[in-house]
């Protein structure tokens, strides 16, 4: 079965923060993820989850400073201790909203950096991170980003984050698999996620080349969708696209998983 959540940065933006835990439930949602949520006290969004039925699926480790283009400190060399201060405070949110998958976003290699000093680095941090998050019942995954969008970063194709998943050899260690950078990054979506997915622990939705809602785009995602159904994925499905129209005008097509639309 298809179990969609919503994610509270790119979606119900026409409300403020806190009222988009409400907008999301309203809409048939049972689950929410908001990928940096440090800017906000945990007890302020735990009552929303517990007023609204939700479940927290999905965070992100502190990830350097986004503002300034940072996507991940992980395979950053010289900034490990920033790193792993940053995933303990993401295990300190994930315990609060009993959130078991943390994103460790890997990072983009600096503009003097070598790219094999940066994966040693990586390996370093996800070793130490993997085993943290094991003793406190937590899984991690790791993404990778298209070249398009992100030029420098480490790690770009689905069989590289397994191949770095495979030599650290930790089973609570997997994939965030976005429909959007992999499709930009090297198309044959269905065979690659057929080949991966005992590694995968969470997809998200967005369109190619824009992302965008599923229908503005390139990406057949009904059918996407029906293969991972069929495929045995039971994991969550994040919604991180930005709507071409209103927030609910953007989720027709998901009115067969559920979701409610009354625009």
């Amino acid at each position: 079965m298809i179990r969609l959540d919503a994610n509270l940065k790119w979606l119900f933006n026409e409300v403020p923060f806190m009222d988009r835990f409400a907008a999301a439930a309203r809409a048939g949602f049972s689950g929410v993820e908001f990928s940096l949520p440090y800017i906000y006290p945990k007890h302020a969004i735990r009552q929303q989850l517990d007023a609204h039925g939700l479940r927290y699926c999905y965070l992100v480790s502190p990830s350097g400073d986004w503002e300034a283009g940072e996507r991940g400190i992980a395979c950053v060399p010289g900034r490990e201790r920033e790193f792993q201060d940053g995933f303990d405070l993401a295990l300190d949110y994930a315990h609060a909203f009993d959130c078991d998958l943390v994103h460790t976003t890997i990072g983009l290699v600096p503009a003097d950096g070598e790219p094999l000093q940066c994966r040693e680095v990586l390996m370093e941090n996800l070793e130490r991170a993997a085993r943290r998050a094991r003793a406190s019942g937590v899984r991690i995954a790791i993404e990778p980003l298209c070249r398009q969008s992100y030029p420098r970063a480490l790690v770009k194709r689905t069989a590289e984050a397994a191949a770095i998943i495979a030599e650290l050899g930790h089973a609570n260690v997997g994939i965030v698999y976005d429909f959007h950078h992999a499709q930009r990054e090297e198309g044959d979506l269905i065979e690659t996620i057929r080949r991966h997915l005992s590694r995968i622990l969470h997809f998200q939705i967005a369109n190619a080349p824009g992302r965008t809602e599923p229908g503005v785009g390139e990406v057949n995602f009904p059918f996407l969708l029906d293969r991972i159904d069929a495929l045995g994925y039971t994991g969550w499905i994040g919604c991180e696209y930005t709507p071409s129209v209103s927030t609910l005008s953007s989720l027709g097509w998901a009115k067969p998983y559920g979701i409610r639309v009354n625009d």
